[in-house]
């Protein structure tokens, strides 16, 4: 059988051809627009028992296109189908079938042929730039993926594997799925031309500590200026925008690390007691001590002494042992995947995966709440979540607060008619 599938004979020969596992690759119509904008103009499948893989095209200039079968039907008989961006793909095909094999610390960059260069750099504008390239050049590309990837399908399935693909992968596609409503005119002041009124965001699941970083057409989303009035474009569709803010959120998350208990009371007034300053000093003293050393005068503390304990004894296992493992979500630090680590960077790594991890137990139960209901959750940036409200749904907030309750989480309520709360 041929390599490109482009009419219903070929696709129902591929289709009965008894394949249950393969490694799948989605070409778009271009790299540069957000998958939930896009369209797929090829498939790549590569049977994990077959000598070669295969191209469906769906829509390209030098193809037929004439398939008329549902391909989402076509993907879903296969049991497994592995894949180098789950989070990405799910945009194309919302199936539960898909594994992800470039999860950290596997991550894969692609690799384009010359042709693919070529015309990304004379054509990034054109929306429609993967149909220029020859389809024999999309096949060569996707063939030389399978080959540095293959390896991955076979190693062995971690904790945070499993956790990364049943719950990370899901809950980040589900929120840039939500799309953010913009005041066009005030968003292009500020950012780039855009076309209809919604700009959506992209997740980067794969940074050195895991924790995500939110950037897309060089707007970052997870750091947008508080003070030049760029929050302003960005307003609800429905009723009123409402921000959750997790109080105190690392303190709380190390005071868990060490057993710690600040039996129910606000975090940072604890602290100016023990301090004997006020609130805001409070709070300085805290996250200075917490990501970098304890100052002498405070190391009699208790929270504190815990603390020193809880790195030094991390420090140790890692030299000793190689390797420390998260909580939650089992991710492994290992001392060969590492470079210039210390104790605190170390600390600081665990401590940004285990509010990375934390975070997806808490959006995984928000996006169960918000299942079929207008108010969506359209932006998560570290310890604050952002909600588009509809008004008439008046209960999901209530049931939204109470999963941090469920995590013992103290949270502060902000909001408005745009993004700009000051």
């Amino acid at each position: 059988m041929y390599w490109l599938i482009e009419e219903e004979g070929q696709l129902d020969i591929f289709r009965n051809s008894g394949f249950e596992e393969a490694f799948i690759e989605v070409i778009p119509y271009s790299p540069n627009i957000h998958p939930q904008l896009n369209t797929v103009s090829l498939i790549y499948l590569r049977p994990i028992n077959a000598h070669k893989g295969y191209v469906i095209c769906l829509s390209h200039s030098e193809a037929l296109s004439d398939l008329k079968t549902d391909i989402t039907d076509v993907l879903s008989k296969f049991k497994v189908l592995y894949c180098r961006d789950k989070k990405e793909i799910l945009h194309y095909f919302p199936l539960k079938n898909f594994i992800d094999i470039t999860s950290h610390p596997h991550t894969y960059i692609p690799t384009y042929t010359i042709a693919h260069n070529i015309a990304y750099q004379k054509y990034k504008d054109f929306p429609q730039v993967n149909l220029l390239i020859p389809i024999v050049k999309h096949y060569e590309y996707c063939e030389n993926t399978f080959e540095l990837l293959k390896a991955n399908i076979n190693l062995p399935k971690t904790p945070y594997h499993e956790f990364f693909n049943s719950k990370v992968s899901v809950v980040f596609n589900a929120i840039e799925r939500g799309g953010i409503r913009v005041d066009k005119p005030i968003f292009e002041s500020y950012f780039h031309p855009l076309e209809g009124q919604y700009i959506y965001t992209q997740y980067n699941l794969n940074t050195t500590t895991t924790r995500p970083s939110n950037k897309f057409k060089n707007v970052n989303y997870a750091a947008l200026n508080k003070e030049n009035g760029c929050r302003k474009s960005f307003i609800p569709r429905y009723h009123r925008f409402v921000e959750l803010d997790i109080s105190a959120y690392h303190v709380c998350l190390v005071a868990r690390l060490i057993g710690y208990d600040f039996a129910g009371i606000d975090i940072h007034s604890h602290f100016a007691a023990l301090y004997n300053v006020d609130y805001k000093t409070s709070k300085e003293l805290t996250f200075k001590q917490l990501y970098g050393s304890v100052f002498e005068k405070y190391k009699h503390m208790e929270f504190f002494q815990k603390v020193e304990k809880y790195v030094k004894h991390m420090w140790e296992k890692f030299n000793t042992e190689g390797y420390i493992e998260c909580p939650i979500s089992g991710f492994v630090y290992r001392e060969e995947n590492l470079s210039g680590m210390n104790p605190q960077k170390l600390f600081n790594y665990l401590l940004q995966n285990f509010e990375t991890s934390q975070n997806v137990l808490i959006l995984w139960d928000m996006l169960r709440i918000l299942r079929g209901r207008k108010t969506k959750l359209i932006h998560y940036c570290y310890d604050s979540f952002l909600f588009d409200v509809e008004d008439s749904e008046s209960e999901v907030m209530l049931d939204i607060k109470k999963i941090f309750v469920k995590y013992k989480l103290n949270i502060k309520e902000d909001g408005g008619s745009n993004y700009d709360f000051r």
